[in-house]
This record gives C-alpha cells, structure tokens and sequence, in this order.
C-alpha cells in the first residue's frame, strides 16, 4: 500500500500541485474544495433546520431544488479531495483522522438519500415532517460537523 501512496505523490501531476507557483496550482484546487463544502453542507443545513423546525413558513416542496446543489457540491468535494489526496497521499493514507473524515462523509452522503427518500419519496409536496426525518436531519448535521472538523484537523495531527 505504501508503494501505491508514494507513487501517487511522487506523479507529475502531484509534484505539479504540490510545487508550483501557479495559482492554477494548490491554492485553486483549495479554494474549490472549500465551495464545495460550502454548498453542500449549506445547502445540507437549511433542509436538516428546516426538518427540525427552523423556517416552518418555508414549504417543504420548495427545499427539493437543494439535492442538485447539494450533489454538485459533493462532487466537486470528490474530485478536489482526491487531487489533495494525491499531494499527501503517504501521509494522509496512513492516518486515523483522514478515514474518520471519509467515514464522517460517507454517513452524511447516507443521510442526503435517505431524506430525500423519506421526505419527497411519498408525497409531491410534503407538508409533515416524520421522527425519521427529524433523526435524520440531526444525524446530517453531527456527520457534516465531525467531517468538517476531521478535515481541519489533519492539517495539526501527526500520522
């Protein structure tokens, strides 16, 4: 595995992200991935606050236009992620912290299809909000918080 991760960084297009000077480069791909958590996530927070009953003026019908934004964002996130992957991969791909983050976000990908199923799956315009999608909304908010702050954290924890 460690072969695998040592020729991921050492690839031309790596050494390029990691090396250059070009604004093209690293701070790009990091400000990319930076709006895509915004997106996502924020698109991910309005519907989870809105099923916890913050906004209930706001239909529940007209929350369906977030899944694009939010599966935009996610990936976005995916493609950024994995080029800053590729620049660190023999140190992030042996730490805990950086497959707690992957788990953290795998779970909150779960909860984006399992709301969208509970909440519009049934109904053209939902008007009820179920305990399931409440648990739901809270499980989405907890996994896009610990994903977030897991991906803070592995610019200050040591493999």
């Amino acid at each position: 595995m460690s072969a695998f991760l040592a020729a991921l960084e050492g690839s031309a297009f790596s050494t390029w992200l990691r090396g250059s000077g070009s604004i093209w480069a690293f701070p790009t791909v990091l400000t990319l991935h930076t709006l895509g958590m915004m997106v996502l996530t924020g698109a991910s927070s309005a519907l989870d606050l809105r099923l916890l009953g913050i906004g209930r003026r706001i239909a529940l019908g007209s929350l369906r236009l977030l899944f694009p934004f939010m599966w935009g964002g996610f990936w976005l996130n995916l493609v950024t992620g994995t080029m800053l992957f590729v620049s660190d991969a023999t140190a992030k791909g042996t730490m805990p912290m950086f497959f707690a983050k992957l788990g953290f976000v795998a779970v909150g990908v779960v909860t984006i299809v399992l709301i969208r199923r509970e909440v519009y799956g049934r109904d053209a315009e939902p008007v009820a909000v179920s305990g399931a999608a409440r648990n739901l909304a809270i499980a989405s908010l907890i996994a896009w918080i610990s994903a977030i702050t897991a991906g803070r954290l592995l610019a200050y924890v040591a493999a």
